[in-house]
């Protein structure tokens, strides 16, 4: 039993399971104390006979904010599936009422979720999908592919905006509200909007909007320099027919003597100020 538990648990376990299991409290120490066994915080363990791994690293940093912790953010993101790489820290929402000092390479969100946003994924209580992607999508990290990589999985978007909804106020609130309103029907529009404002608040002139080239039109072009710019929405929107003829159409433009800038959603809401110095310098070359 205690090895199965290990198993599922990536290594990681509580003193109460330990002791469910039928170890007492001085088989316990003794597995401490003879290195078998690391403490990882107050009755929160990691059986060192294998690697600590980031599912063993999220488990154990949630399990030592209490029974009513769950994983949030990036680690949630990450639990899920919806973020491929190890998150710096792991971000653990607990009830508001809890007290407890703070873990190692964890952070701690005080607030209280409402059942429907927290489910209970491979043993370990995270919040639920939608308001995951809500949330990583506006850490330092996650951004709109997050978002984008949710909605291609998992929820439609009036799900993700429930929980947003549901969530208001909490941190990131405003950005996470941009972020769906630009993965709504219309996103390209929307994005395309995005960057006319930021071309008239960095005064760059010269540009028009829906400009013809050949068989096609650009969606902004800077005819003096012959540099035209394409502004894409979410991926989850452009299927693989698109994807292929969108390819063709830049290629056909670059051989009519014109530099293609493709930006999307994401490069518009999080780097703004590289969009704009790379239109500059390409305007100016």
């Amino acid at each position: 039993m205690l090895d199965d538990l290990l198993r599922q648990h990536d290594g990681v376990i509580t003193l109460a399971q330990a002791l469910e299991c039928g170890l007492s409290h001085s088989a316990i120490s003794r597995r401490v104390q003879s290195g078998h066994w690391r403490r990882y915080a107050h009755g929160v363990y990691f059986v060192d006979d294998r690697p600590f791994s980031t599912a063993a690293l999220i488990r154990a940093a949630v399990w030592s904010y209490g029974p009513r912790a769950a994983a949030s953010g990036l680690a949630a993101a990450w639990w899920h599936g919806i973020l491929g790489r190890e998150p710096d820290v792991v971000e653990v929402t607990v009830p508001r009422n809890s007290n407890g000092r703070k873990h190692p390479r964890s952070t701690v969100r005080r607030r209280d979720l409402q059942p429907v946003d927290i489910v209970e994924h491979n043993g370990l209580r995270v919040t639920a999908l939608a308001l995951t992607v809500v949330e990583a999508a506006v850490r330092r990290g996650g951004g709109a592919r997050v978002m984008d990589t949710g909605l291609q999985r998992h929820p439609e978007l009036p799900v993700l905006w429930r929980a947003h909804l549901r969530n208001r106020g909490r941190y990131g609130s405003p950005r996470a509200r941009m972020l769906l309103q630009g993965a709504g029907e219309g996103t390209r529009s929307a994005a395309e909007r995005l960057f006319a404002r930021l071309m008239k608040s960095a005064a760059i002139t010269g540009w028009t909007a829906n400009h013809p080239i050949g068989d096609y039109v650009v969606d902004f072009a800077f005819a003096g320099s012959k540099v035209a710019i394409e502004i894409d929405g979410l991926a989850f929107h452009t299927g693989p027919d698109e994807f292929q003829n969108d390819r063709v159409r830049q290629n056909r433009i670059s051989l009519l003597g014109w530099t293609v800038l493709r930006f999307t959603w994401q490069d518009l809401i999080e780097d703004p100020e590289r969009v704009i110095a790379e239109v500059r310098r390409a305007i100016s070359a």
